[in-house]
């Protein structure tokens, strides 16, 4: 099946993907490239195919593609020059807490630093990520790009932070935050069952979320630093924890 025409009905609805409304509406997002289509057709995300003409899929999709043309591509794109594959998928269904280790994200908003958490959360064994509400969406398509697939295999859940500390608290997790001038060198900290807070780019950790917290960490730094990206500095915890856990 070939599509020439942007006006074509499936195209149109496809093309109002873009838009954050219609995708909670329709319960799908657009992805591209053919890396991330082939990690979503791995955990059972992919719905459908669209790729331009005269191009070959590279791994063993077992549904119909629909071909398209160069210009029906560009309607669907959010590149300067997109992909010659998009895929739709489905939203992840995850509701649940998993697991004994768990990043909770307090307003996280750029895409790049959603992107890197998601990666380094996979890279040093995080089981669940919990993001407030007013995080960033993980289906905008700079977020999905950044994290180069890793979104589609971990566990990531929106939640009212306020509400769900306490819980985690009463269900034997520890709550980690940061401080660099109170906190624990977190080489020194070893616990099996932790919750790890990390804040906004400006803001940091909201206050009434602070002093729900068990242990405040710090990453030891050249004091010429005063502080790091919340991406990086949330890699190096994770890294630390991690290490302080295998060992």
């Amino acid at each position: 099946m070939l599509i020439t025409s942007v006006d074509n009905k499936k195209i149109k609805r496809y093309a109002m993907l873009k838009n954050s409304k219609a995708r909670y509406k329709e319960r799908l997002f657009l992805i591209e490239g053919m890396h991330l289509c082939y990690e979503a057709y791995k955990n059972n995300l992919l719905v459908d195919v669209l790729m331009l003409e005269d191009t070959n899929i590279s791994f063993n999709y077992d549904r119909e593609i629909t071909y398209v043309t160069e210009n029906v591509l560009k309607k669907l794109s959010n590149l300067t020059t997109p992909s010659n594959i998009i895929g739709i998928c489905k939203m992840m269904d995850n509701k649940e807490i998993i697991g004994n280790h768990l990043l909770l994200l307090d307003d996280i908003n750029d895409p790049g630093n959603i992107g890197t958490i998601i990666r380094s959360s996979k890279a040093f064994n995080v089981d669940t990520i919990i993001l407030s509400d007013n995080s960033v969406d993980i289906y905008n398509d700079k977020v999905l790009r950044s994290t180069q697939g890793m979104l589609f295999n971990m566990n990531i859940i929106y939640a009212n932070l306020m509400e769900i500390i306490p819980k985690l608290h009463d269900n034997g997790y520890m709550i980690l935050g940061t401080d660099v001038t109170s906190g624990e060198d977190v080489r020194e900290v070893k616990c099996s069952r932790y919750a790890l807070i990390m804040g906004n780019e400006g803001n940091g950790v909201h206050e009434e979320i602070k002093v729900l917290c068990d242990k405040n960490l710090y990453i030891k730094m050249n004091s010429a630093c005063e502080s790091l990206n919340v991406g990086v500095a949330t890699s190096i915890l994770l890294y630390e924890l991690n290490r302080g856990h295998n060992e």
